[in-house]
């Protein structure tokens, strides 16, 4: 990032628009990944990722994180949608592994918990360990931080949320049980939203550019697809992902979002010209560098 801040040598602050309350992943993942860049943040909660998005439309200072696909649970289809609208660019990612922890008030043992209260998501993800203490009463909850939040502030004796380690920490409960999840390798991908006329600052280097994520229509031609990712493959771009989305109205037809990796910014703007006349309603969704995976 090209912060006037940075430069000068202070910590620059960042508002960053997430979905979830305090301690949520959302939250977590954007205090790691601006923290990665010698950053604070002040998050702005939002119930819902449309809500989210109507607030980066009006307000140009604003950034946002938004999940985009998870390990487990796949693509968010309506994260792809709401991108799409949206006026914001993609200017970095973030990968978090999703473990899960149990905690309660302080003082409290796993033997003390009557209810569990967490996301269904959650749940679902913990349900293993669950299935090993029938005595817990399994009751959804809005979200997961919010869960933690809500035992801590109306001091629910007898309930354990199941969130993540920051969530347990903000909220000054004490974890009972860690990494509960059955499966460890849960993985949630994150982007990272920025007005397009903030680009220059909260973007990274052009020379650092190493990954794109594009969207297009194609016609209905014999091959129009391969005939694409051929263009791609010889200008040495990977692809790392393709989703495909239904468009309303037009049965049948869909959206191909696709992310590309590269090493030669140059190469990757010769592929870019190369496919614009065999796609329609091409779109730039961001150009950013690309994280490493995160360890097990």
């Amino acid at each position: 990032m090209n912060s006037t801040e940075q430069i000068q040598g202070t910590k620059a602050r960042k508002r960053v628009a997430i979905q979830g309350v305090a301690g949520c992943f959302h939250d977590a993942a954007a205090r790691e990944y601006f923290a990665s860049h010698g950053m604070e943040v002040d998050t702005v909660e939002y119930d819902t990722f449309p809500a989210l998005f109507e607030a980066l439309r009006y307000d140009a200072s604003l950034m946002g994180i938004v999940a985009i696909e998870n390990t487990i649970a796949g693509s968010l289809l309506a994260n792809h949608e709401l991108l799409r609208a949206s006026e914001h660019r993609i200017v970095g990612e973030w990968k978090k592994r999703i473990s899960h922890v149990l905690c309660a008030l302080p003082g409290t043992t796993v033997e003390d918990v009557q209810e569990v209260n967490s996301h269904p998501m959650a749940l679902m993800q913990c349900e293993q360990w669950l299935h090993q203490h029938p005595s817990m009463k399994v009751v959804e909850y809005f979200d997961t931080a919010g869960s933690a939040r809500d035992i801590s502030q109306k001091r629910m004796q007898g309930h354990a949320a199941i969130c993540g380690d920051y969530a347990a920490e903000l909220y000054g409960l004490d974890i009972l049980a860690h990494g509960i999840e059955t499966n460890k390798r849960n993985f949630t991908r994150f982007l990272i939203l920025a007005d397009p006329t903030s680009i220059d600052e909260n973007g990274p280097a052009a020379l650092d550019v190493n990954k794109a994520s594009l969207m297009f229509t194609l016609p209905h031609n014999k091959g129009a697809l391969s005939a694409v990712l051929a263009i791609l493959s010889f200008y040495d771009m990977n692809l790392s992902k393709i989703q495909s989305t239904p468009i309303v109205g037009r049965e049948w037809e869909y959206r191909f979002y696709i992310d590309v990796t590269f090493d030669n910014i140059v190469r990757y703007h010769q592929a870019v010209e190369a496919v614009r006349p065999l796609i329609n309603d091409f779109k730039i969704l961001g150009e950013y560098c690309a994280v490493e995976n995160p360890q097990q």
